[in-house]
Parts: structure tokens; sequence; C-alpha cells
């Protein structure tokens, strides 16, 4: 089951149960240089931080968690589909790791690991999201997707929407 088919059935499964951590959102207002148009979402894997472009010289930044090693990518997508309190197939590769994962963890559990919200990229099974484990934000610690605060996939959230360009470098 694809990412995309597996956060819809939020809507069967507790998609109105909210998850919550006690870690504080940590965006904050920083200078950036660079040809990136206001709206685009830049993630540094090697710095484990997510930008959002405001304008020519500021970005919101965020902490987040990357891939691991040799589960990061870098590329240029879109946001393709916005999700509240998603519920989460595992993809084959975590399945094949973790055996005895359930097929579907619904939405809103405290088990989920996408927490309060995702948002899917286009051309592939990954996504920015939050997360259970809010000790995991800033770690190498994914098999590829985008793992932020709570609070913070939040405040993203409602400043992007479908569409937007994200650039992932390493």
């Amino acid at each position: 089951m694809s990412l995309r088919i597996a956060v819809a059935l939020a809507a069967t499964f507790g998609a109105g149960l909210l998850v919550t951590t006690e870690a504080q959102a940590r965006a904050e207002v920083v200078g950036v240089h660079g040809d990136y148009s206001p709206g685009t979402i830049v993630v540094k894997t090697n710095e484990r931080r997510l930008y959002l472009i405001l304008d020519q010289d500021h970005a919101v930044r965020y902490p987040v968690g990357v891939g691991k090693s040799g589960k990061q990518w870098a590329g240029t997508t879109r946001i393709d589909g916005k999700y509240r309190n998603p519920a989460w197939s595992p993809p084959s590769e975590v399945k094949h790791d973790k055996p005895n994962m359930p097929d579907v963890i619904p939405g809103g559990s405290p088990r989920n690991p996408m927490g309060v919200a995702a948002m899917t990229l286009a051309g592939g099974e990954y996504a920015i999201h939050g997360t259970n484990m809010p000790g995991s934000v800033g770690g190498f610690v994914s098999y590829g997707c985008i793992r932020m605060l709570n609070d913070d996939i939040t405040d993203l959230y409602g400043r992007v929407s479908v569409g937007t360009q994200v650039v992932v470098t390493r």
C-alpha cells in the first residue's frame, strides 16, 4: 500500500484524534542567501534543517530528522498531498526490517510515526511529517522521510500548499 493511500485512511481510522508531545517547536527566522523562490522548502540533510524561504534574505528554519546512512536522497520534488492525523502503512523496506510491525497504524495512535500531519512528496514514498518520537528530530534516523516536531509540522503545514516546491540537498 502506498503512503498516499495509507494517509487517506486517516478519515477512517481516528482522524479526529490529536497526538501531542511535550517537545517545544523550534522554528526561527534566519538570514539566508541563495537562488530559491519565496515559498520553496529547502531541506539541508547534512545540517538536519528545513528552511521555508520567505524572501531573498530570510527563511523560517526548523530542525528535522533525515534519512539514516544509505537512506538519504537529494533532488527536487513538490508536495502532492496534505493530511492531518494520517494513518500509516510501512513501506516494504520498513516491513522487511521490522516484520512484526502492523500493516496499518491508525492516524492519531500514539504508535503512529507520522505524528499530527504529513505532506507527501511527488515521485516516491517520502513525506515531510510529524513524529511520535520527538527525540529523533535532529538525527539521521529515517528511511528517507523528513521528520519534524509535531508543533513544527503544524506550523509548516499552515504555511504551504499542495504544489510547493521541495529541494533536498545533502
